[in-house]
């Protein structure tokens, strides 16, 4: 997923429309990154899926601005987000930037899982996490997934993100500009795989990509955020000239909507993630990785009650 904001939002008019007669209420709107990557393209092929199915209820797609998707959903200005579940679990028991304001979203499904990347080329001197102290070092962009996450890597391996490394905060196809031209040293990225900027940079020629292991890290941030981030490995042939697979920390993507969101809807748009999957991933592949299996556990937040009908229904474990 791409993580340039914690949520990415989408919404339907406040009353159906048919084709031919525009609805008289206010359009709802959806926020996409500015580069293609994983929610733009699955999305965009989701909400294609879902006029085939139910032109009655067709989504409006409209970009937000950053600063205001993440609490769209909380204040009913958008009806469905993408999200990591970190920011989810943040944003549900009202911490870090959600501190005392909790959102009250509910789970639709787990989707693919994104991935922590520790991004440099050869000749930085950067091989562990600890080789980034006074390293000139990418976050990811302001108040981005990207930045949560490696900001709480960055503790865990024992470095002052503010004090031990020189920190830059760059969206990916930034940090990557920036990389190629020796203005930093390193960059976290957190998605899907591969990544097209990420892979822009592998393939450039007179530059070697090494992507950095997290896998130490993991069990401090288990110490204080449980389960919420796991074992994953990029493996070397995603992204070509690295050198070796790279243990990492992962972290689940979820889709989530407000509790009071339509029963009836949020069944059918569950439904359709499953039954239309392998159409989502003709555009990202990622949405091949959407799976039933242990749908129950990759969810910090409460699944809602028509999400859990689809899944009882399906006789998933759980439910």
């Amino acid at each position: 997923m791409e993580s340039s904001a914690p949520f990415w939002c989408a919404g339907w008019p406040l009353s159906p429309h048919r084709a031919g007669r525009r609805s008289r209420s206010p359009h709802r709107r959806y926020g996409c990154p500015s580069s293609p990557e994983a929610p733009a393209a699955f999305t965009s092929r989701w909400a294609a899926g879902w006029r085939s199915s139910s032109p009655s209820t067709s989504p409006i797609l409209r970009p937000l601005p950053k600063s205001r998707p993440r609490r769209s959903i909380g204040a009913k200005r958008a009806d469905i987000a993408f999200t990591l579940a970190d920011t989810a679990y943040d944003a549900f028991t009202g911490q870090a930037t959600f501190q005392g304001t909790p959102i009250p979203i509910r789970t639709l499904t787990p989707l693919y899982n994104n991935f922590n990347h520790l991004v440099t080329i050869e000749g930085t001197g950067v091989a562990t996490v600890a080789d980034l102290r006074g390293k000139r070092v990418s976050v990811g962009s302001p108040g981005s997934g990207t930045e949560v996450t490696a900001v709480r890597i960055l503790r865990a391996a024992g470095l002052d993100p503010d004090r031990d490394i020189r920190k830059e905060r760059l969206g990916v196809q930034e940090s990557v500009d920036a990389i190629k031209d020796r203005k930093i040293d390193a960059f976290f990225w957190s998605g899907g795989l591969p990544t097209s900027a990420v892979l822009d940079l592998a393939t450039t020629p007179g530059l070697r990509i090494r992507l950095v292991p997290l896998d130490t890290t993991i069990a401090e941030l288990q110490k204080t955020y449980g389960n919420l981030y796991f074992k994953a490995v990029i493996l070397k042939e995603i992204y070509p000239g690295a050198a070796a697979n790279a243990a990492t920390v992962g972290v689940a993507n979820l889709l989530v909507v407000h509790q009071d969101f339509n029963g009836d809807l949020a069944y059918q748009i569950t439904k359709l993630i499953y039954e239309r999957r392998s159409e989502l991933a003709q555009v990202h592949k990622e949405a091949a990785n959407i799976t039933l299996t242990g749908v129950v556990g990759r969810s910090p937040v409460p699944f809602h009650p028509g999400a859990i009908r689809y899944f009882k229904e399906k006789g998933v474990q759980g439910f």
